[in-house]
């Protein structure tokens, strides 16, 4: 190790131009970076459910719907009816838009005096405007299930605009369109907007807004953190500076591969910026104790003292990251783990290479008095370090009763845990997403879109009583309003002929009615071109999980228990998608967590040359991350996209603290031979990195709180208790269960 601390001072300016080189490169891709916000594009398409959604998409004109609610006081006015035709008009003309429906333009079947009348509810060209035209407009459409509740709703004060988006169509850059163009109407209605485009634009915006919002400020945090402990200019801007080229090399790399950012790797910069300082803080830590000597020679036992600790936790932060590949339901969060852990490689890079290099070339020769670096380094010891040494070698045994009583508390928490999937739910109560979404739930039963899918001869009566009575079905569940499907229209064309609301039991009469519908936009919506497939179309009313759950399965067994090889049935749907997503949560909590376990205690095993003190340094983080998941099932935080990110993570990051401490123990007891003794020089020189790096890391994470999403808060939060929690640990439960495993002998090399 000192040879190669020789070679990286021998080498320094190399080093150096070529780290700027890397990141004006990196630096310079970044402006091609773009941002996909869509989870829908994150499913997994070996998935039957997730490629069934995205195939209605392609096969019946697009399965994105858009909303946008005009609320007054009376929709049945001549104003608001002009209005919603100026509206309607102005989305139909949008590029990427398959078909709008509203009040001005909807499909109405009706008897007339010449059989059976096929047309628009309104004539575009002669919209009505005098008071007893609108009371009969209005007497029809309450009449009607087709359109009460579903275009104007059941009160008479909103109306809905639904567009569908062809299936490649840019969802946001459509969305973003067509609110600047209504926006600019500058209509006397209040306008909401609605549904899955709007709300993945909102996301974009909200991820945009707290990039540009945190990044600065968790500079600064953690640099007032880095001031605070260091009371150097180089212990400041080393650690931020390492952070800073990580996060650029990452994001570079990204943009470099076509990777794009989504919702939780736009969350990157921030994580990288709370853990790579760590590595650099403990190579400059020990450069600072070690330089009562010249500079360089400083240099070479700080790099000599700190390498293997520092590789051996970058390492295992990796780990925590890299088990979400193996985990995850979702690609975005498999990228979050790929480009996470990479930006974890580049931090321990630069920190062994870079940070040495520039500080020997930034250096000029001299020594430190020994009075001014022993100031500095204690800075920490009164206040923390010497009260905890007292406690843990006075009473390792109620250190250690303490953390178990913790653990058990957690663990029956962790039977309380729930999770949370929708993504409206992840928006605060007064973000304008959340208040249309509540808005679309109240008035018109949702925007969550709900599919059936039949496959057979869709003239067949049997098919079409079979959709009817799937409908029927279907609308038992409280949060299923209106369906629509071609065996509607049947049913209403049947009675408009007098035969009564039924379908016909002869193929040929429906084939009679069925010439009628051909030609008309809403059959493309519904059926097939080859006339094999027919769906069901619905929107499902509730964000709740536990009700999104129920429906989900309730309706995999209807469905189980129908199709036949006649009539194949399959259903899908946003609620089925989070139904899948809600299971994988679990999944991944577990499963990336019991990855991440054995390859850290494999690795650091391995690496301390003995299996009992890589377990030994990971019981501290593992009872903490067991509190942390009871913490959060005492306190009602769900498990959602961000939030199961944090077990592993906090493995990763958090057995740092374990990993020098253990390591610093090690080599003291190998000294002295004597545990008490070790423990102590362990504490006060390993113990100020410890604090330093959990307090900016939790602090960096913490910052998140601020966040516009609910998710990321909760991530920010729990990920900065964890930190909090794994450095107590280390410090603690750690140093007390070496105390009692070697009290009793003098252990030598």
């Amino acid at each position: 190790m000192e040879r190669f601390a020789q070679r990286i001072i021998k080498i320094k300016w190399l080093i150096v131009v070529i780290v700027l080189s890397l990141t004006v490169f990196f630096g310079y891709q970044i402006r091609n970076i773009s941002i996909d916000s869509d989870v829908i594009n994150s499913l997994n398409d070996n998935d039957p459910t997730a490629l069934l959604y995205k195939n209605i998409g392609k096969q019946f004109g697009g399965n994105e719907i858009g909303m946008i609610v005009l609320e007054t006081d009376d929709v049945f006015t001549a104003e608001v009816i002009g209005h919603v035709k100026q509206i309607t008009d102005s989305v139909k003309f949008t590029a990427g838009i398959s078909t709008v429906t509203s009040i001005t333009d909807i499909l109405d079947i009706k008897s007339s005096a010449w059989g059976i009348e096929i047309g628009k509810l309104l004539d575009e060209y002669d919209l009505p405007t005098e008071r007893s035209e609108l009371d009969s407009l209005r007497n029809y459409v309450f009449s009607k299930d087709m359109y009460r509740g579903a275009i104007v709703s059941e009160d008479g004060t909103a109306t809905v605009i639904l567009f569908n988006l062809l299936h490649d169509a840019d969802k946001e850059t459509v969305a973003k369109e067509i609110r600047q163009k209504t926006q600019a109407m500058n209509l006397s209605e209040t306008l909401y907007y609605g549904g899955l485009p709007f709300l993945l634009n909102d996301v974009t915006d909200l991820m945009l807004s707290d990039m540009a919002r945190l990044l600065p400020f968790a500079f600064i945090i953690i640099a007032l953190f880095l001031f605070i402990s260091f009371r150097s200019l180089r212990g400041v801007v080393l650690p931020l500076l390492i952070a800073g080229i990580s996060v650029i090399w990452t994001l570079g790399l990204m943009a470099f591969t076509g990777y794009e950012l989504t919702i939780t790797s736009s969350y990157i910069p921030v994580v990288l910026l709370a853990v790579s300082t760590a590595y650099t803080i403990h190579v400059v830590n020990s450069y600072e104790i070690n330089r009562l000597t010249n500079r360089k020679q400083a240099l070479i036992q700080a790099l000599t003292y700190t390498f293997i600790p520092v590789l051996l936790a970058a390492v295992t932060t990796m780990i925590g990251f890299v088990s979400f590949i193996f985990g995850s339901y979702l690609q975005m969060t498999r990228d979050f783990g790929i480009f996470t852990a990479i930006g974890t490689l580049f931090a321990l890079l630069l920190s062994v290479f870079f940070v040495p290099a520039l500080i020997s070339a930034l250096s000029v020769g001299g020594k430190k008095s020994e009075t001014e670096t022993r100031e500095k380094k204690s800075i920490l010891n009164p206040l923390i370090l010497e009260p905890l040494l007292k406690i843990i070698i006075r009473h390792p045994k109620v250190t250690v009763a303490v953390w178990s009583i913790l653990l058990l508390i957690s663990i029956a928490g962790i039977f309380f845990m729930k999770t949370s999937v929708n993504l409206t739910s992840y928006f605060k109560a007064d973000n304008p997403t959340r208040v249309t979404e509540n808005l679309m739930q109240k008035k018109f039963g949702g925007s969550l879109p709900v599919y059936v899918v039949f496959e057979g001869d869709i003239q067949s009566p049997g098919l079409l009583k079979m959709m009817i009575r799937t409908e029927k079905f279907m609308k038992e569940d409280p949060n299923i309003a209106v369906t629509q499907s071609v065996a509607d229209l049947v049913e209403q064309m049947n009675e408009a002929m007098g035969e009564g609301k039924a379908i016909p039991d002869e193929k040929a009469k429906i084939e009679q009615l069925w010439f009628l519908l051909d030609g008309q936009d809403i059959m493309a919506q519904l059926v097939s071109d080859d006339l094999d497939k027919a769906i069901i179309q619905s929107k499902f009313a509730s964000i709740e999980t536990a009700e999104i759950d129920a429906f989900t399965l309730k309706m995999n067994q209807y469905v189980q228990e129908n199709s036949t090889d006649s009539c194949k049935i399959a259903f899908t749907g946003i609620p089925s998608i989070y139904y899948k997503l809600n299971a994988s949560l679990i999944k991944s909590q577990y499963s990336s967590l019991i990855i991440a376990v054995i390859l850290v205690l494999i690795i650091v095993g391995i690496i301390l040359r003995s299996f009992s003190k890589g377990a030994f340094a990971a019981i501290p983080i593992v009872t903490t991350i067991i509190i942390l998941l009871g913490f959060m099932g005492l306190t009602g935080i769900p498990l959602d996209i961000a939030t199961v990110l944090v077990g592993s993570i906090a493995l990763g990051i958090g057995i740092d603290y374990s990993i020098h401490v253990i390591s610093g123990f090690n080599n003291h007891l190998k000294e002295n031979g004597d545990a008490e003794k070790a423990l102590e020089s362990t504490i006060r020189i390993s113990g100020k990195a410890v604090i330093i790096n959990a307090a900016s890391v939790a602090a960096g994470f913490l910052l998140l709180v601020f966040a516009q999403m609910l998710p990321i808060q909760r991530f920010g939060l729990l990920v900065a208790i964890n930190m909090f929690g794994a450095g107590v640990g280390a410090l603690t439960l750690l140093p007390a269960m070496l105390i009692l495993a070697n009290r009793k002998q003098k252990i030598t090399a």
